[in-house]
């Protein structure tokens, strides 16, 4: 089926520590999780002498029922939704990865991108090392394999100290889990608590599925080990400015989740808010693309107070093909995920909000059939800047030919959607929106998509990018 003109979400992680029912706290945290990855899932879990693990490809609901939690035992957990950003779709690269080596069981499950993966990788299979799947998490199992560190922490901070990028993980040992944050935090990470019990996620949402009361984000650069005697934090690495991803706030997470301290949903609203300032228009109406687009639509019709409509309705119930009788009917694509309300568009100047435009393939279709029904106007307006670069920190991005932004003025690209107008949001803007208590000195966020700014260092040719895609495949 044909995806929304979307960026695509990375992964989410879900553990837990100290709890009877581990299997099935872990399938609720990734049914909260399921927005940041609906291509397969996994549990890992542990009775305290080996790990069993269930994963496949689909649905956090279709995978789990009574039947496979049963076979899951163990008061620890960790479980992982998955879209894979590049590479192929296959089973062996489903997560958690689970080994048994030397040492025990071993189960890791990975939120981000290795941007050294390809060259470890390289050299491990140089000198024998054999690969079960393309999934850059793989990496990181074989060199906590081979490191002679005497305790897991030992060799985790050994393998740490060798891999470059974005990485949350969560490890699961017979005895221990572990989370661990990359010291840039380029993806987030938050820990809580359900009575003795110890969870880390992704994203809070899943925390209050649960009833787990948030303790805190666990920091940029910080090892959390939970075991029998408590809950141990270290900072083994050097300091680095920190570079939370920006679109994380834009569009990635949910809006009811808390990260690093930031509501989602007021930094949304926010820059609706911000993005009335800078781009207003004479309208009638306000819409938004749903979901992503809905709170900075709340923000834009309050800062110009202007009524805000529900002019497109979403199907949630679409999966990921249809079948295509007929060349004839492939432009169906957009309409089976958005139908227009013509009562509420009919004869209207409309302003329509929505979080980005990546290739500007969707917009187009969009602000066509707001027309058809009925608009005498469509004025298109992002909350977010123009998206130029890709990102090779754990998302599915274009190459910068296929970014719209990249080889076309706003101009062009309003001609190109069929937009009577079309404005964005400032980079400055959406600095002050999300974060005004940093700057970017101080070590803001990581905003490489839209300023081209990475702050850790990978191929730069998109063709050396490409090849390194195919042969590595990150979560």
């Amino acid at each position: 089926m044909e995806h929304l003109d979307k960026f695509r979400e990375e992964c989410g992680v879900f553990g837990i520590y100290g709890h009877q029912e581990a299997a099935n706290m872990a399938y609720l945290g990734l049914h909260a999780l399921q927005h940041r990855g609906q291509e397969s899932a996994g549990i890992a879990t542990t009775d305290g002498t080996r790990v069993f693990r269930h994963a496949q490809m689909g649905l956090v609901s279709d995978i789990f029922t009574p039947a496979t939690i049963a076979k899951l035992p163990g008061s620890l957990a960790i479980g992982h939704n998955r879209y894979s950003t590049t590479g192929e779709s296959l089973a062996e690269n489903i997560q958690p990865i689970s080994v048994t080596y030397a040492r025990g069981g071993l189960a890791v499950a990975h939120n981000g991108n290795l941007v050294n993966a390809h060259d470890i990788r390289r050299d491990l299979e140089e000198s024998g090392a054999i690969f079960q799947s393309s999934s850059d998490t793989e990496v990181i199992v074989h060199l906590m394999a081979r490191s002679r560190g005497g305790h897991v922490l030992d060799r985790l901070i050994e393998t740490l100290n060798q891999i470059r990028g974005a990485y949350s993980l969560l490890i699961l040992t017979e005895k221990r889990l572990i989370a661990v944050r990359d010291p840039r935090g380029f993806r987030p990470l938050s820990m809580g608590r359900l009575g003795d019990s110890v969870v880390f996620s992704s994203e809070t949402c899943a925390l209050d599925l649960i009833e787990a009361e948030f303790v805190r984000d666990v920091s940029p650069g910080e090892i959390i080990m939970v075991d029998q005697d408590g809950v141990t934090s270290l900072f083994p690495f050097p300091k680095m400015k920190a570079a939370p991803c920006i679109f994380e706030y834009v569009y990635f997470a949910r809006p009811d989740s808390v990260i690093d301290g930031i509501s989602v949903y007021q930094a949304r609203k926010t820059l609706g808010l911000q993005l009335a300032r800078e781009a207003p228009v004479s309208a009638d109406i306000v819409i938004a693309v749903p979901d992503s687009g809905v709170p900075a639509a709340i923000g834009y019709a309050e800062g110009m107070g202007l009524p805000l409509e529900w002019g497109l309705i979403r199907n949630h119930y679409v999966g990921r093909t249809f079948i295509e009788p007929s060349q004839s009917i492939r432009h169906f694509g957009v309409k089976l995920k958005l139908n227009p309300c013509r009562d509420s568009i009919r004869g209207k100047r409309v302003v329509l909000i929505d979080d980005s435009i990546v290739r500007g393939t969707t917009s187009r279709k969009i602000v066509k059939m707001v027309r058809d029904a009925g608009a005498t106007e469509v004025h298109m307006r992002i909350s977010s800047p123009p998206t130029v670069n890709p990102c090779y920190y754990g998302i599915d991005t274009p190459t910068h030919q296929e970014l719209i932004a990249y080889s076309h003025t706003v101009e062009e690209t309003r001609r190109y959607i069929t937009a009577d107008s079309l404005g964005y949001l400032s980079l400055e803007g959406l600095r002050a929106a999300v974060r005004p208590d940093l700057s970017q000195e101080q070590g803001g966020l990581c905003e490489a998509c839209f300023s081209g700014d990475y702050p850790v260092a990978f191929p730069r040719d998109d063709t050396q990018m490409s090849l390194w895609a195919q042969r590595i495949t990150h979560v």
